[in-house]
């Protein structure tokens, strides 16, 4: 059997944040999820995860500063990143790059889609 793909989600919405758990948990992945950016980096060094779907736009600490924060430390480097957003502006993209996210989605997004993006970034 397959190990289950651990999947991070750092989403402030809630309703989207069950919405993605849902999809994952039910193709296979165990999802932990977090409201904002503060606690990201702490909880990636005490859990590692195959993949992190994060949220452009979060309270408090923005996806592009975590995702630069994770880019900049040695450990967590190579951690596959899904960036979300509802700002699919080429300029969001371009950022996103630029921070180094793998993968980038806009709200809302197909079921199918984000099943197949996290898929992808595990390596499934």
């Amino acid at each position: 059997m397959a190990k289950r793909r651990r999947v991070l989600l750092v989403e402030d919405e809630p309703s989207i944040a069950e919405a993605i758990g849902f999809l994952l948990t039910r193709d296979g992945c165990e999802v932990t999820t977090l409201a904002d950016g503060t606690g990201v980096l702490a909880m990636l060094r005490g859990q590692p995860v195959d993949a992190l779907i994060l949220d452009l736009m979060l309270p408090g600490v923005s996806g592009l500063e975590v995702l630069a924060a994770i880019r900049a430390d040695p450990d967590l480097a190579a951690l596959p990143v899904l960036m979300l957003t509802a700002k699919g502006q080429p300029h969001d993209r371009e950022a996103a790059a630029r921070a180094g996210a793998d993968r980038f989605m806009t709200k809302p997004f197909a079921n199918a889609e984000m099943v197949a993006q996290v898929r992808a970034l595990t390596g499934d």
